[in-house]
């Protein structure tokens, strides 16, 4: 070879090794068969979009959801050449596939396991655990926080269906904000999926509340924010995760309030993508964007521990990643350092955040 080609071919080969470090193999564990495909889909589209973006390499892995969790899939991953994984939409499975992803130090991202025990247990057993989704607890901290920030000058109640969830979170609520000094003036638990609540909103009234955070699905929302107006009483309403369920058949108001995860347009990233996927006829629904951000993840976590020569799990736990969820990062106990709850407002046919609305 000549020499003057020599400095342009060493270029070149420096180039390619660089594409090479900065495209991973990532593995894509998610239903395909059954009842759960649907969100399968969802996390696979999410993926790929990503990865072609970024030109990592998919390695897509059947999730079957099985009680006793199939330990295939970790054989699977590591037969693959993956360098990590993303999606365990099913905790079972994810359970006994860390054990051996833990041997090879593959990091793994759960996109919705929310167990509490099983991240102790990750954490206790050294297993390569990192949970995209909100830990246990962070929609009533952000609940809280909302409300302290909000109603701190306002009469306000604290209401629930009465199911499992909806009391512990409403109970969650209560003991945070009574350690901030607020004590609600009313507190209730409501028959749900009832045609009409003019009982309860006319105690709500008795009591002076002005401000209700609802512990209960959307359709009750829905019903209550109704009939409050037909009183023509001026309640704010603020729900939880649950009003991100389907319209039912009572539409939920203009107004109503809810503390979600940012899955419906909240960053200008994800707009755009969603506009994106229109002209594939892709809807940014469910899994799609969590996906879509695990990957993108993956890569520039790779690309830095690449660069800085720190491992993978290392650099996942102390940098930060710009995603179409925003910038996410990881803590020491390999749970988001940001609560990703954010306010929101319906505005119509979607929520929107309160501080773009206003």
């Amino acid at each position: 070879m000549p020499r003057r080609l020599l400095p342009l071919a060493a270029a070149i080969l420096a180039l390619a090794f660089e594409a090479a470090a900065a495209a991973p193999k990532i593995a894509v564990v998610a239903p395909d068969q059954g009842p759960l495909a649907i969100l399968g889909d969802q996390v696979r589209a999410g993926a790929r979009l990503a990865a072609r973006a970024g030109g990592a390499e998919l390695v897509e892995i059947g999730e079957a959801c099985t009680e006793d969790g199939d330990e295939s899939i970790a054989a699977t991953i590591r037969a693959s050449g993956a360098t990590a994984a993303i999606g365990f939409l099913c905790t079972e499975d994810l359970q006994a596939a860390l054990p051996a992803l833990a041997e090879t130090g593959m990091a793994a991202l759960t996109l919705s396991a929310r167990s509490g025990v099983l991240m102790e247990d990750a954490l206790k057993k050294g297993w390569p655990l990192f949970r995209l989704a909100p830990a246990p607890g962070m929609e009533a901290e952000a609940a809280a926080d909302i409300i302290t920030a909000h109603w701190a000058a306002e009469p306000f109640a604290l209401i629930d269906d009465g199911t499992i969830h909806a009391r512990e979170l409403v109970e969650a609520v209560r003991v945070k904000l009574e350690e901030n000094g607020m004590k609600p003036v009313f507190v209730d638990t409501y028959r749900p999926a009832q045609e009409q609540q003019i009982g309860l909103v006319r105690r709500l009234a008795k009591a002076g509340a002005t401000r209700i955070f609802v512990g209960g699905d959307r359709g009750d929302m829905a019903i209550i924010q109704r009939d409050s107006r037909a009183e023509k009483l001026p309640l704010t309403f603020l729900g939880g995760e649950a009003m991100m369920a389907a319209e039912g058949p009572v539409p939920l108001q203009e107004g109503a309030q809810a503390i979600v995860l940012p899955l419906d347009g909240a960053t200008q990233a994800a707009a755009a993508l969603a506009d994106e996927m229109k002209a594939d006829d892709i809807a940014a629904e469910g899994y799609v964007l969590p996906a879509h951000a695990a990957v993108t993840l993956l890569m520039e976590a790779t690309t830095a521990s690449e660069r800085s020569g720190v491992p993978l799990m290392e650099t996942l736990s102390s940098e930060t990643f710009p995603t179409v969820l925003g910038t996410i990062g990881f803590g020491a106990d390999h749970e988001l350092r940001t609560n990703p709850y954010l306010l929101m407002e319906w505005k119509g046919s979607h929520f929107v955040p309160v501080m773009e609305s206003n």
